[in-house]
């Protein structure tokens, strides 16, 4: 980096190369299923967190001091993780590896991240306090403040958030393009921001992929891209489409070997100013010849919905009045919440009226399956039901649906929902089988249909404990009496090849 001196922050994110993708994590599925699903592990992907410094040193070769310390989680933790290192960094590049020692010997002493759980995490005579997120959280709540009993000494170092970036400031010269952008991430649209530094081209890409909250954002996104990347060659050929994907970059080479892409974000020096920043400008892509572009949205999208002016007004008045970027962020971030909410809740509506009626499951029969989602009658439930109901914005709310259907968010989301209904309708036919008179079904049955039976629930209980289905332990336990029992009503033979199985 030829121009800036001194001390920069930045992350990325890199795929996992081929090979055994290993069980590393044992708790991952726990973790995984009480975590927010925008704060989930990766099972294919790392994160890189960076501190990087430069300063001019005459007793080094190329005159310069030039080190980063990276640190690689699985984690999107961003705030947690660039904090850890603002503490790290700069002890390291003074002591270097004894003091990168001490350090991990620190770290592995913390406990695991259990979501909705408050966590104390000593490091270099500082405790950082944080709280993990959960699933169960009110969306758009601000974190709980904590009040913890023990007496830390030193005061701990508070972290109002492990992930939640800036959203104001990072937003500031596109806030009138709000719309724009969310309407793009939605659609999994594949966009480049262009960017003076890699601190501003990450925070960039990571609040537009976090603008989709509470629904995933479940395409790939590169927050710091540079041309020594192992896709480099993947995403610049011009052979085929663009991949889903949002790419941060700071080489102007790249306006050259992008230019075939159909939304380019170029954004300047993000500053926290009096002033709202000059808001770029919407920009037909053919005005991306020159590698002097100027900031601006290069692109020749047509949203579907209308601007919120009020919104706009009323960051503008925080601006005149001052008002803390943290204050401007919550009302940018709950914005955005409800603005997914609206397109969203008639989705959950529709899907849930695919489950089945609980009555039609019954103790001996398969479960009833999941009725097929049809894009044509969810479309006929939006006239009574539809986004109008709790979100001012007028459009055409009918063609974003159509175009979401293609897009991989929808892919993700049903997917998601799919396996979380499946997973309810196997407990709710455990608890059904725990309620059924087993001994008066066995009356008339054949010892090949009992035997059958035994099987099929053991099979049902390996996949409860294994999945860790929504279902009371006690209920297992009775499934578990259940097979005993059958088991100890049949021929002593039968017994010991059951018991053996």
């Amino acid at each position: 980096v030829s121009g800036g001196l001194g001390d920069t922050q930045f992350s990325f994110r890199l795929r996992q190369s081929g090979g055994q993708r290993t069980a590393h994590f044992e708790d991952d599925g726990e973790y995984n299923r009480e975590a927010p699903l925008t704060l989930q592990r990766e099972a294919a992907h790392y994160f890189g967190y960076v501190y990087f410094r430069q300063v001019k040193d005459s007793s080094m070769k190329r005159g310069y001091f030039q080190k980063s310390l990276v640190l690689v989680s699985r984690l999107p933790y961003v705030n947690l993780f660039q904090s850890l290192l603002q503490l790290i960094a700069p002890e390291y590049f003074d002591k270097l590896e004894p003091c990168l020692e001490a350090v991990c010997n620190e770290i592995d002493q913390w406990p695991p991240p259990a979501p909705g759980q408050t966590l104390n995490l000593p490091v270099m005579g500082v405790v950082i306090q944080v709280r993990i997120p959960s699933r169960v959280d009110k969306p758009g709540s601000s974190p709980v403040k904590q009040f913890n009993q023990e007496n830390l000494l030193p005061a701990p170092l508070v972290l109002p958030s492990i992930h939640e970036l800036d959203l104001f400031r990072c937003f500031q010269p596109v806030l009138i393009h709000i719309q724009m952008l969310w309407e793009l991430m939605l659609l999994g649209e594949p966009i480049v921001v262009m960017a003076p530094s890699p601190t501003v081209s990450s925070e960039m890409v990571l609040a537009l992929t976090s603008c989709l909250a509470p629904l995933r954002y479940c395409c790939d996104y590169r927050p710091y891209f540079t041309i020594h990347d192992s896709e480099f060659k993947e995403y610049t050929t011009r052979t085929q489409a663009p991949p889903n994907i949002v790419v941060g970059v700071t080489n102007p080479f790249f306006i050259k070997t992008l230019q075939h892409w159909p939304h380019i974000l170029r954004v300047g020096e993000l500053r926290m100013s009096g002033d709202l920043p000059k808001q770029v400008k919407v920009k037909k892509l053919a005005k991306l010849k020159t590698l002097d572009t100027k900031p601006g949205i290069y692109t020749s999208y047509k949203t579907f919905l209308h601007k919120d002016k009020t919104l706009i007004k009323r960051l503008l008045k925080g601006i005149q009045r001052k008002r803390p970027s943290e204050v401007q962020s919550a009302l940018l971030r709950r914005h955005l919440l409800e603005l997914t909410q609206s397109f969203i809740i008639p989705l959950e509506h529709y899907i849930a009226s695919l489950m089945p009626l609980q009555r039609a499951i019954t103790p001996w029969k398969n479960p009833p399956q999941i009725r097929p989602f049809r894009q044509e009658d969810f479309m006929k439930t939006l006239e009574h039901a539809g986004p109008q109901l709790t979100c001012v914005l007028k459009g055409d709310w009918l063609g974003l649906y159509r175009r979401f259907f293609k897009s991989p968010n929808f892919d993700g989301w049903y997917r998601q929902r799919h396996k979380e209904m499946t997973q309810k309708l196997e407990a709710l036919h455990l608890e059904a089988i725990c309620e059924a008179n087993i001994v008066a079904w066995m009356k008339d049955k054949s010892e090949v249909e009992i035997v059958d039976l035994v099987l099929k629930l053991r099979e049902k209980l390996v996949r409860a404990r294994c999945q860790h289905l929504p279902v009371k332990e006690e209920t297992l336990q009775r499934v578990g009496l259940y097979i005993e029992t059958i088991i100890g009503s049949l021929p002593e033979d039968l017994q010991a090849v059951l018991h053996h199985h």
